[in-house]
Parts: C-alpha cells; structure tokens; sequence
C-alpha cells in the first residue's frame, strides 16, 4: 500500500507532510475505533496507528508510525513478503476506492504472522490532504462459533461499522458550518443505511425545526423542501417515538402503523404526514445530543429497501447521532463567537463621515476563528481645518487586548489631529509617544492621512506610513501605482526617530485604496504576490462603483486560507 519508488521488502522510514497535530488528531479519532485501525498518507506511509493495531501487530506506534505499510506489513500465508502486484489491499489503495478481504496476513514484530480481515476506505486526514483508513481484526474460526441463520437484511459488518463511524467523526468534526455538517451528515447515513433521512432541530428559542428531509434515489440525494419547516413543540407527556427523542429520553425503532392511532400531539400529526408522504415502512428514531442539552433528532427510514430495521441497528444509528450531536454544538458555539465578535467590532468600528465631492466606503472582515476580535481598524473624520483626516491600521494581537488597544489607539488620534494642526507625520510621532505610557499596545501600523481640496479643483492626499502595507492608487482607466513614499517603522518600538510625509495629487475619477495586510498575505507566498494581486484586480474593476469595486475587491483578493482580520477604506474623487 505504498509508492512504487520503495524496494519490494524493505521497510525503512518514508517521508511525510503531515502536521504533529494532524497526527495526534488522527490517532484520537482511530482509538474509538474497536478494531486494529491505522490512517495512511497518499504515499501509503503510515501516519497514524490506534492502541488495539499496536497489541494486534506487537509493535509500539513508534515502529508504525513513519514506515511503509505494504513493506513493514503486508506477507503472503508463511510470511513471505508479498509481491505488488499480488497485494489486493494495495490495489485498492492505488484506484482510491473501499475494498474488503475476508482473509490476509500481517507480519507480526516477532515474525509470526497474523491472520486478518481488513477494510479499507480513503479517509480525509484535514489539512486538505486525502489518505486512507485501514481497519483489521483478527477473523474467528469456524469451529469456534455457533452458525447463525442468514438475515434477512444485508446489516453492514462489523468492520463496514467501525469504518462508517470513524468517518463519521471525521467529517462531521473538520467544518464549523451547521448547514454543512448537515450535509456530510445525510451523505454519510443515505443510502448506506436507508433511503430517507429526517433531522428535527431544537433552535436556541427552544422551537423544533423540521431542517433535514432528504430521500436517495440510486446516488442521487433528493431533498423535499415541502416536508420541511417548523414543528409544533414538544410534547413533555407523550409516548410517541419522536417526542420521546426530542426530550432525549430514547432511540426508537417504529413504522407507520405507530402514527395510525388518535394523534396525542401536533408533532405526531406531523409524523402521520410523514410516513404517508414518504412511504417509509420501517424507521429507527435517534436523539441527537451534545454533552449540554438535546439538540434534535434524527430518523432514517427505508421505503425502497423492503428490509425492516432491526434492534440490533439501533446502536449503530445511536453513534452516529451521538457524534452529529458533537459536531452540531461546536458549529453552533462557533457561530454564536463570530456572531458576539463580529457584533463587538462593528461597534467599535466608526461610522464614515460624509465629505462634499468625495465618494467613500469601509469594510471590515472578521478572522475565520470567531473567538477572536482583531485589531485591524479604519477611521475618516473631518479636522478643524475644513479638511478630512483617513487611517488604516493594525494593532498587534487578534483578542480582546487588541481591540481594546485599537479602540484606544483610534480615539487618541482623532483627539491629537484635531487638536494639533500639523503635519500628519508629527500627529503620529506624538501618538507613538503617548501610546507607550498610557495604553497596553506593544506595537501597531498604521497609515494616517489627510486629504483636502487644492485650488486647481484636484484633490492632495498628504500622510505618513508607519510600518503598514503602502496604499493603492487607481486611475479611472485602471493605471496603478502603490505610494510608497512617507514610509517609517511601525508604532512602539521607542527608536525616537523622525517620521516622513509625503503628498500626491489624487487624479480626476481615481480610486484610493487602504488596507490592513489580512487582504494581502497568504501563508506560503511572498508579500509581493498579494501585492501583485491587489494591483491586477483593483485595475480589472476601475470601471465598477465604489460599493461593488470594494465588495468585489475583497471576494478576489483575499486568500482563502486567510487567519487574519481585514479593514479596508476606498475613496473616490470627482471627475472634472
């Protein structure tokens, strides 16, 4: 299960790219498994291992860990080492599909080789990296089981099982998105457990929303739209499957003749709908819990599968429930943080004045981890000299001391610039030295400007760059150029020395952009391939309004893989 560049039986180490904490996020993940389990990468390196692998195979996760599973493991039935091209496991490995033997050997750390059964399946490791599952028990013999009678249903085995629920974890746990968990959720469960799948909610105001209606038709997954929307609520009384999941109280396996008798409740009225607009004949009903509260319900049913569900499928149904239960609190706690931070920044972000003959607009972003609140911030307000003052800036950090710390770097600017009819460089200095004393920043950049109205009808932009990315310049016809002149070292770090200025007349219809370096940066890249980027949009859009020029700005610009806040103010000035 490997690259073709390994020899046919060595096993020394092979390289891999993935993260210490991938790894340790893998091996979590593989210990609930109750069968041998290891992850491996693309290249077939073993890159995560469970505790039940290591007592199966008699070698420690640091004998795993790093080698070539085909090499290290994969023997023919007296330990011979096996032949690529015999392998079946790596086979499968290499087309990237699921694929199961009832019967393989496995070397053992002794030299003994050891019997197994084994799935395997691809397996998303995060980092936007794909790898594979192999999960591995140790088969019975014949002779030491009793034959059982053959089921009417195709149940799936055990390692079918163990498969199904580790990538359950998996995929349910690597988004903090609601309506995406949901997806994956149904993805995962129709059709390999049933053909219809129904998730009820329990929203913050306590209400039940029926989210999740969705049936399977071959590969395709249809969702009835009809079928789903709001729920009467909860009955605290009644017996009734749903209900009794609802309030947590049990897993429930029922069909339509449950929902035939007097209806107790609005909910099993809705049940009755149901069943009589599916045609479900059989449904196992899970409550969906996280480790605080109820959180829903989930309901497979099968129309088109003539098998009924069984008891012995009600665990199975449960896990997975319980693990949607998980994923559902973390995407609703992240979202409820984004919403508290992005709701704080607003508020301490500024409303933009209006200036005569100037077009302005802001933007802000948050960073994608919602428990953080940036630093990043602009501000525009009108000094006493009839003039506009303009700044960008970013304080380092990205919590609560960063906001805090902008909000006080923001006001002590506005007070000096109003009061202290200077250059904007000498603004800055005294903000610099003021900041040092009385706040808690430890270094910001910033870029502080003024703009104003010169007597030949043209518009002068006259500022100060104090360690931040130089703003952008861009003509009506789309020429750009970055102001890089005015430049000085950032905010806080007491070298004393004295700050530039620098003026430039602002072209008839000419857009200027300011920007903190969350619009720019990307890990990986150098500061000048977003520099280059922010210029070649910023060109291709000129023609747009100043409101769709900044939207469209943002959705081009900025990396997707970003972990930072951005603030953005754009100016326009009048044509002739």
């Amino acid at each position: 299960m490997a690259g073709s560049e390994h020899t046919e039986t060595g096993h020394g180490p092979c390289a891999s790219a993935v993260s210490d904490a991938v790894t340790k996020a893998l091996t979590g993940a593989l210990d609930a498994i109750g069968a041998g389990a290891y992850v491996v990468d693309e290249q077939g390196c073993i890159i995560a291992v469970n505790a039940r692998a290591e007592h199966l195979l008699a070698r420690p996760a640091d004998d795993l860990v790093g080698h070539d599973a085909h090499d290290l493991l994969h023997r023919g039935p007296q330990g011979e080492p096996l032949p690529r091209t015999q392998c079946a496991m790596r086979q499968a490995f290499h087309a990237g599909r699921t694929a199961q033997a009832d019967e393989d050997f496995f070397a053992r750390a002794d030299g003994s080789v050891l019997p197994i059964s084994w799935l395997i399946t691809p397996y998303d490791i995060g980092d936007h990296q794909a790898g594979t599952l192999v999960v591995f028990h140790v088969p019975e013999r014949p002779e030491d089981t009793d034959p059982v009678p053959e089921p009417t249903a195709q149940p799936l085995s055990e390692l079918q099982r163990l498969a199904l629920l580790a990538e359950t974890t998996t995929r349910l746990t690597s988004t903090l998105d609601v309506d995406e968990a949901l997806r994956r959720l149904v993805a995962l469960v129709v059709p390999r457990l049933a053909d219809w799948v129904v998730v009820d909610l329990i929203t913050e105001r306590d209400e039940v929303w029926r989210t999740v209606v969705t049936h399977a038709d071959g590969d395709i997954l249809l969702p009835y739209e009809d079928l789903q929307g709001p729920m009467p609520p909860v009955s605290e009384e009644s017996p009734m499957p749903l209900s009794r999941a609802l309030r947590g109280v049990a897993s429930t396996l029922t069909g339509p003749q449950t929902y035939q008798r007097t209806p107790d409740s609005g909910i099993a009225v809705e049940q009755r709908r149901l069943f009589e607009a599916t045609g479900m004949h059989s449904a196992a009903i899970a409550p969906i819990r996280s480790t605080r509260a109820v959180l829903g319900a989930l309901t497979l049913g099968r129309a088109d599968n003539p098998a009924a569900f069984a008891p012995e499928d009600l665990p199975l149904i449960e896990d997975i429930a319980r693990r949607a239960g998980l994923a559902l609190d973390n995407a609703r706690l992240y979202q409820r943080q984004r919403k508290v931070a992005e709701t704080m920044q607003n508020h301490l972000l500024p409303q933009m004045p209006g200036v005569p003959g100037l077009q302005m607009t802001v933007r802000y972003l948050p960073a994608p981890d919602a428990s953080q609140v940036g630093g990043d911030w602009y501000d525009a307000f009108p000094l006493s000299d009839a003039s506009t003052a303009l700044a960008v800036g970013d304080v380092v950090g990205h919590d609560l001391e960063a906001a805090a710390g902008m909000a006080q770097v923001r006001n002590m600017l506005r007070a000096y610039a109003w009061f202290q009819q200077e250059p904007p460089s000498r603004i800055v200095e005294r903000l610099d030295e003021a900041i040092q004393h009385i706040t808690d920043v430890t270094m910001a950049t910033m870029i502080f400007a003024r703009i104003e109205a010169a007597h030949d009808g043209h518009w002068r932009l006259s500022w100060t760059n104090a360690g931040h990315p130089p703003p952008l310049l861009i003509s009506r016809d789309g020429l750009t150029r970055y102001l890089t002149d005015g430049h000085g070292i950032l905010l806080g770090t007491q070298a004393g020395t004295a700050r530039p200025d620098a003026t430039a007349l602002l072209p008839p219809g000419s857009t200027l952009v300011l920007y903190t370096d969350g619009l720019i940066e990307e890990p990986g890249h150098t500061l000048d391939t977003g520099l280059n980027r922010l210029r070649q949009h910023a060109a291709a859009l000129a023609h747009r309004p100043l409101a769709s020029f900044t939207d469209q700005l943002l959705r081009r610009v900025r990396p997707t893989d970003n972990d930072d806040d951005v603030a953005l103010l754009a100016l326009r000035v009048p044509m002739d």
